[in-house]
């Protein structure tokens, strides 16, 4: 349910910077607001509000909320860009039945850019006429690291797969996506610009991005509304990269040819196309999937495009696409039913969406994925919590399932590591 509140007024005032930022330097040390691809992204700085949604309707308030602010607002902005003026930073849970709360966070101060173009946005609630100059830029501060041991025997994924398969046999579902989580902590004190600088300098094909203490960087693109255009990257297939250059485009190769894989990747695209076209014009594919080369895994990847309807939203494009098969199954009821049952944990925000929404609707949003939750701090410790999972069809084979979850907490592990 919404936060029940009076809906504030909120001014915002944008203004672009002479100097092209380092925006990984202004993020908070510990609770950081971020969203970076190479040379385009964004980093808030304190909340001026947070909103915080819980249950099947999360997505639905949450845009309905987000619609009555922009409405009340005065916005100030002088760039006229994607992701200028009034901007929200959002989280969602995966689950309906989430313990985890679903959060929007207008940040105080915002600092973007894209390319060489860049820009800061001040929010409060009194009129503004400039935004106030930029805060010195936070040092590195200190990095002691997590053990995230991703390779360890699971008996219990092995066996959850084993299931999955037997119900794909019995006619159940056609696919279910298991996950598994890995948990270590970090001290209280540690910098977690680190983790995201790394991430960010490695994974330039993804969004890293940092919302409530969910981190990560992922590769798969939900949904992109910006200019009149809409666009969506399905990924599913996988196959972990090899150090042999031979091998590896072997590997690849392989992956194109596989019709497992294919099955996989085709079920994700046709539960993509039928959540977006009765919302969008003119939808197309491309005709066939095509290798995507991240440093840890190959994807086979899709990427949709469309033109916006009349009153559409990002986030109501959000709320029409997740969960995809991607990161479900396939048919959606019955995956996310056995993702329930034969997962021993809540995935909280883990598969879920998220990114950032503007007064105009427009905004980009991801699959939460290649990333971990870090906790509060108790007794000088934040628990992180990462996650990885994969797509499991009839014939399915257990250990290569574990296999690929050890590619794809690959990310994540190696962020973390002291």
């Amino acid at each position: 349910m919404v936060t029940s509140a009076p809906r504030p007024h909120l001014c915002a005032v944008t203004r672009p910077l002479r100097a092209v930022p380092s925006l990984l330097q202004y993020a908070d040390q510990r609770n950081p607001l971020l969203w970076v691809r190479g040379d385009r992204g964004c980093v808030g700085i304190g909340e001026a509000l947070r909103l915080t949604f819980r249950g099947p309707n999360r997505f639905a308030e949450a845009d309905a909320a987000w619609r009555e602010i922009s409405t009340l607002a005065t916005i100030d902005d002088t760039v006229q860009r994607p992701g200028t003026g009034l901007l929200a930073f959002g989280t969602f849970a995966f689950d309906d039945r989430s313990a985890a709360e679903s959060v929007l966070i207008v940040p105080r101060l915002l600092v973007a850019r894209h390319g060489n173009v860049a820009w800061v946005t001040e929010v409060s609630r009194a009129q503004l006429d400039q935004p106030r100059p930029l805060p010195e830029p936070h040092p590195r501060g200190t990095w002691s690291g997590a053990v995230l041991d991703t390779s360890a025997p699971n008996d219990a994924y092995l066996d959850g797969v084993r299931e999955a398969t037997a119900r794909i046999d019995r006619g159940e579902a056609e696919k279910i996506v298991l996950a598994r989580t890995v948990t270590s902590s970090i001290d209280a004190h540690d910098d977690l610009r680190v983790p995201l600088s790394r991430l960010a300098y490695r994974y330039t094909d993804c969004w890293t991005y940092a919302v409530d203490g969910m981190l990560g960087a992922s590769p798969e693109t939900l949904v992109r509304q910006t200019a009149g255009k809409i666009t969506s990257r399905v990924l599913a297939g996988t196959r972990g990269r090899r150090d042999d250059e031979a091998a590896d485009l072997r590997t690849r190769d392989e992956l194109l040819a596989n019709e497992k894989e294919q099955q996989e990747h085709a079920f994700s695209v046709q539960s993509v196309v039928a959540a977006l076209h009765p919302l969008v014009a003119e939808l197309r594919t491309s005709e066939q999937p095509f290798a995507l080369q991240l440093p840890n895994v190959w994807h086979l990847a899709t990427d949709v495009k469309a033109t916006p309807a009349d009153g559409g939203t990002s986030l109501k494009l959000t709320a029409a696409l997740h969960p995809t098969a991607a990161v479900a199954g396939t048919p959606t009821a019955a995956a996310v039913e056995a993702i329930t049952e034969l997962e021993p944990f809540d995935r909280e925000r883990y598969a879920g969406a998220t990114g950032w929404i503007d007064a105009n609707g427009d905004g980009e949003w991801v699959i939460a994925l290649r990333g971990a939750q870090v906790r509060g701090a108790v007794d000088g410790r934040r628990e992180v919590v990462a996650y990885a999972g994969g797509g499991i069809l009839a014939g399915s084979d257990p250990a290569h399932e574990l296999r690929e979850t050890v590619s794809k907490f690959k990310p994540i592990a190696e962020a973390f590591a002291q």
